[in-house]
């Protein structure tokens, strides 16, 4: 009866979010508040990224510091392609994707033979490179950035520059992203990825290659990650190297621990409440952090698992 209760609450909680988010172009149209659709759709395209880091970081115990190099490889891909007068989103994107792959490929093939703290490391110095590679293209804008003129092109299918279109593709995307997150993680792969979470060497000892296991996880999550940079690119019109610095993979990071890492919502959650209140602390002082920080450490310490946790916990109470 209480995991029935528990359930019902999480589920209720779930379907207001979802429903919130599902209306609010409407809102957006009748009463000609652009602006919360146009901080939705952000949020919308970082909560996607979060929920492919919660994959390999909540699910796989993959704690990977150099997770937005993937959004600034799918960003580049679309952006560089476009330059070079490309508009087709029809190749920018399988580009992107490709490109996102091949570079989560060798981090992970590289970074998964080793563990704990030089994981970390190894996973924020390919992020650097990646970094400053992007800053040294002096042909694609370099520190500056990438001015994008104009969004992929998908042939009539769906228009981009259109906020509402947009906005719902985004949106479909993310479900779409949490619907695989959940058929992965409920599979015998996915059981493998969170047994050789919890122990790795008995994982080996009955038979499984956990190292092959946990670098297709590794591929999935930055795959994911490279639509969500493609995304963003097509939301600013802009991209440039500062979405790949290690700050920004820090931020996904605490979306993840926000909402609660291995949950599903968790990182959708974590996305709204971090960047709605980054934007309404924004508002009254530019030092901000100084306020957010503390908070964000407060629901840490007494919201052990996240805002999922939280919810859980209540319930059980």
């Amino acid at each position: 009866m209480m995991k029935q209760s528990l359930l019902s609450v999480r589920g209720i909680a779930i379907a207001i979010m979802l429903l919130l988010l599902a209306l609010l172009p409407v809102y957006s149209h009748a009463t000609g508040n652009i602006f919360a659709l146009t901080l939705f759709t952000r949020i919308l395209i970082y909560a996607l990224a979060a929920a492919s880091l919660n994959l390999i970081m909540g699910f796989g115990g993959m704690m990977s510091f150099g997770h937005a190099a993937y959004l600034g490889i799918g960003g580049y891909a679309v952006g560089i392609l476009a330059h070079e007068g490309i508009a087709s989103g029809f190749v920018q994107w399988p580009v992107a994707i490709a490109v996102s792959a091949l570079f989560a490929l060798v981090i992970g093939a590289l970074s998964l033979r080793t563990r704990g703290v030089y994981f970390i490391m190894i996973t924020l110095a390919f992020a650097q490179m990646a970094y400053y590679i992007a800053a040294g293209m002096a042909r694609y804008g370099g520190d500056d950035g990438l001015t994008i003129y104009k969004r992929s092109d998908f042939a009539g299918l769906i228009n981009l520059s259109d906020k509402v279109q947009f906005y719902y593709l985004c949106f479909v995307l993310l479900l779409a992203a949490i619907y695989l997150i959940y058929r992965i993680v409920n599979s015998r792969f996915g059981m493998v990825v969170q047994g050789a979470r919890s122990n790795e060497k008995r994982m080996q000892a009955i038979g499984f290659p956990t190292y092959r296991y946990q670098l297709t996880c590794f591929v999935i999550a930055g795959t994911l990650c490279g639509i969500a940079g493609a995304l963003l690119a097509n939301n600013t019109d802009f991209v440039s190297p500062a979405i790949m610095y290690w700050t920004r993979s820090g931020d996904l990071m605490v979306m993840v621990i926000l909402g609660g890492m291995g949950s599903l919502f968790g990182p959708v959650f974590g996305a709204i409440v971090l960047l709605v209140l980054e934007e309404l602390l924004s508002q009254f002082t530019e030092y901000w952090q100084i306020i957010l920080g503390p908070m964000l450490l407060l629901i840490v310490l007494f919201a052990r698992g996240g805002i999922d946790g939280m919810l859980g916990r209540r319930t059980h109470d």
